[in-house]
């Protein structure tokens, strides 16, 4: 699949890139996409709730009324879970969300999810691009020169550049990582993905394993 560079104005260079259809092409695994997303927000969990039961709750231990005769359910302590300021039954406990998949299967999910961008139209190709200091009026050019301005959008660089991420930090919607950080979930959560040059050997090499 071949792709038109664009510049930073978002003008045709004229030139086009190779997409690999060892990545960018493939027969989307849907089941691949979900799993990936799932562990992704589950990482982010950060599992720290907690319910007192009846052992942790302050009261008396008191029988509070007798065994039998009284024509209603037996009860023992005023702490249980049935009465009001009792504790909770069953209530949640500090608990890891996290769980395993396979790189295999990582690797199979972020193919499908660019595929599905690019069978979208929605993966433009740009010339690498660097800021001599961080300035957000800088990247907000970019995106409008790009069409992007009201869109949630990806920028994937080719390698970590401090200056172009400072720039967009500020920005709602704008997020711009590395090709060794790509997930999932980013690139699904994203309307546009701008991958610049530089990004795209990388991609390649990561995920043509």
């Amino acid at each position: 699949m071949k792709v038109a560079v664009l510049d930073v104005n978002g003008k045709d260079t004229g030139r086009k890139v190779e997409l690999s259809n060892d990545v960018f092409g493939i027969e989307p695994n849907n089941h691949a996409m979900y799993l990936d997303v799932k562990q992704y927000l589950a990482n982010q969990r950060q599992g720290t709730h907690k319910a007192k039961e009846r052992a942790e709750i302050a009261g008396s231990t008191r029988k509070i009324k007798k065994q039998k005769g009284t024509g209603t359910a037996r009860a023992g302590s005023i702490k249980s879970g049935v009465f009001k300021g009792g504790g909770r039954m069953f209530g949640p406990r500090p608990r890891s969300y996290s769980f395993k998949l396979n790189k295999n299967l990582k690797r199979l999910a972020r193919k499908s999810a660019l595929t599905v961008k690019a069978n979208d139209k929605a993966i433009v190709v740009v010339e690498d691009l660097s800021f001599d200091a961080p300035k957000t009026k800088n990247f907000t050019s970019v995106l409008k020169n790009l069409g992007l301005e009201n869109k949630k959008s990806l920028f994937v660089l080719g390698e970590s550049n401090n200056n172009v991420y400072l720039s967009s930090r500020n920005l709602k919607g704008t997020e711009v990582i590395s090709n060794s950080e790509l997930s999932t979930y980013k690139i699904m959560n994203a309307n546009s993905v701008v991958l610049f040059e530089g990004s795209l050997e990388g991609i390649n090499t990561n995920l043509s394993k």
